[in-house]
C-alpha cells in the first residue's frame, strides 16, 4: 500500500515545519538572486538624483594688454521650458520599468520554489515508496526460501528473489540520493543552509484548487508580467518623447560680471550679457519621430500579446486539467486494480498455485502504477506553478 507520508530527515538537527506558504515567504525575503535584482532599485534612484542635477555655472578670469586689463565672469546656463522636470519624468518611468522587471522575476522565483517544494515532497514519496517496495521484495525472498526449503519450488526461484531484493536496494539507494539533491535545491533557493531539514506540511496528494478558465484571463490581462512590461515601457516611452518636445525650447545663458584697470574710465565696471540658442535647423525631429514609431511598436506587440494571452491561459489550464485527470484515473482505478492483483498473486503462490514470475509481475506492475501516480501529483502542481506564473498573480487563495 502506497503511503505518501514523508521519512523525516536523517540528520542530527530537529527538522522544522515548512507549509509552501513559510517556503514562498521565505524566498522572497531571503533568496539571493531576489535580492541581487532588488539592488537595480539603487540604480534607478541614482538615475532621478542624475535627472535633477542643475547645470554648474563657468567661471571665467581675462588678463589682457589692452584696456580693460582684468575681467571676471560668471556664466550660468538656464534650462527653459521644464526640461529638468521632463528629465526626472523619464527617470522616475524608468525606476517603475525596474520594479515591474524586479516583480517579474519574484514571480520567477515563486515558480521555482513552489516546483522545488514538490519535488522534495515527491522524491520524500518515492523513497518510502521504494522503502515498502524493498520490503516486500524481501518478503517474497522469505517465502521463496521456505517454500525451497519444503522442496516445493526450484532454487531458481530463491535466487530471482534474491535479485528482485537487490533491484529494489539500488532503486531505494538512488532515490535516497535524489531526496538529497531535491532537498539542497530548496534550500539553495531559500538561501537556507545546505543540508537544512524540512518537514514538508503540504503532502504532494493535496491537488491545487479549481479556477474557472474565464476569470483566469480576466485576471491575466490586468497581471500578466509580459503585458505589464510592455505598458511600462510604453510609458517610458512617451515620457522620453516629452522630454524631446520640452528640449525645443532655448536655453538662456546669463553672464555676469566685472572688468577692472580701465583707466581713465574706471578701476571697476559691471558687466552682463544674454545668450540663447535658437532652434532653428535642429528641433529633434527624427528622434520625436523615432520615439513614436517606437511606441506603435510597443503597442503592436501589446495587442498581440494579449490576443495570444487567452491561449497561453488555456493551454495551462488544459495542461493542469489533464495531470489532476491523470491522478484521479490512477487513484480511482489503476492503483486499486494493481495492488489487488498483487495480493491475489502473492496469495496464489503460497498456495503454491503459481509460479513467482507471476508475482513479480504483478509487484513491477503496482510499483509502475504508484510511480505513474505520483508523476502525475508532480506535474500537477508543476502544471498549476505555470498557470499561476502565466497568469501573473499567486492563485493559492481558492477562487479567483
Amino acid at each position: 500500500m502506497l503511503s505518501l507520508a514523508s521519512p523525516l530527515p536523517s540528520v542530527a538537527q530537529q527538522p522544522a515545519r515548512l507549509t509552501l506558504q513559510q517556503a514562498l515567504e521565505l524566498a522572497e525575503k531571503q533568496n539571493l538572486d531576489l535580492a541581487a535584482a532588488r539592488r537595480r532599485r539603487d540604480v534607478s534612484l541614482a538615475g532621478v538624483r542624475i535627472a535633477r542635477q542643475i547645470p554648474n555655472p563657468t567661471v571665467n578670469f581675462t588678463a589682457l594688454r589692452d584696456s580693460p586689463h582684468e575681467g571676471l565672469f560668471f556664466d550660468q546656463p538656464i534650462e527653459l521650458g521644464g526640461k529638468r522636470g521632463h528629465r526626472m519624468e523619464v527617470a522616475h518611468q524608468e525606476g517603475r520599468l525596474t520594479e515591474v522587471e524586479i516583480s517579474t522575476f519574484s514571480r520567477q522565483v515563486r515558480r521555482e520554489t513552489r516546483l522545488a517544494y514538490y519535488r522534495l515532497a515527491f522524491a520524500r514519496a518515492e523513497s518510502d515508496r521504494l522503502a515498502q517496495v524493498l520490503g516486500l521484495a524481501q518478503r517474497l525472498k522469505q517465502i521463496s526460501q521456505e517454500r525451497f526449503e519444503a522442496g516445493a519450488v526450484p532454487q531458481l526461484e530463491v535466487i530471482q528473489g534474491e535479485l528482485e531484493v537487490s533491484r529494489a536496494e539500488a532503486e531505494y539507494k538512488i532515490a535516497a540520493q535524489e531526496e538529497k539533491v531535491a532537498l539542497s535545491e530548496l534550500n539553495a533557493l531559500l538561501n537556507e543552509t545546505s543540508g537544512t531539514p524540512w518537514e514538508l506540511a503540504e503532502a504532494l496528494a493535496d491537488l491545487p484548487p479549481s479556477y474557472s478558465i474565464a476569470d483566469l484571463v480576466q485576471r491575466a490581462y490586468a497581471t500578466n508580467a509580459a503585458l505589464e512590461h510592455l505598458a511600462q515601457e510604453q510609458k517610458v516611452e512617451q515620457s522620453r518623447r516629452a522630454l524631446l518636445k520640452a528640449r525645443r525650447a532655448p536655453n538662456l545663458d546669463l553672464e555676469l560680471g566685472t572688468d577692472f584697470n580701465s583707466p581713465p574710465d574706471f578701476r571697476v565696471g559691471p558687466r552682463s550679457q544674454i545668450g540663447i540658442t535658437i532652434p532653428l535647423f535642429t528641433r529633434n525631429q527624427g528622434e520625436i519621430a523615432q520615439s513614436l514609431a517606437n511606441e506603435r511598436v510597443l503597442e503592436g506587440e501589446a495587442e498581440a500579446t494579449r490576443r495570444s494571452m487567452a491561449g497561453r491561459v488555456e493551454a495551462a489550464f488544459l495542461g493542469l486539467n489533464a495531470q489532476q485527470t491523470r491522478v484521479e484515473i490512477y487513484r480511482q482505478t489503476v492503483l486499486p486494480t494493481a495492488r489487488q492483483l498483487e495480493r491475489m498473486s502473492e496469495e496464489s503462490y503460497r498456495a503454491g498455485k503459481s509460479s513467482l514470475l507471476v508475482v513479480i509481475e504483478a509487484q513491477r506492475n503496482v510499483r509502475e502504477a504508484e510511480r505513474g501516480y505520483l508523476e502525475g501529483l508532480l506535474g500537477a502542481h508543476n502544471a498549476f506553478a505555470v498557470l499561476e506564473e502565466t497568469v501573473g498573480a499567486p492563485l493559492d487563495g481558492g477562487h479567483p
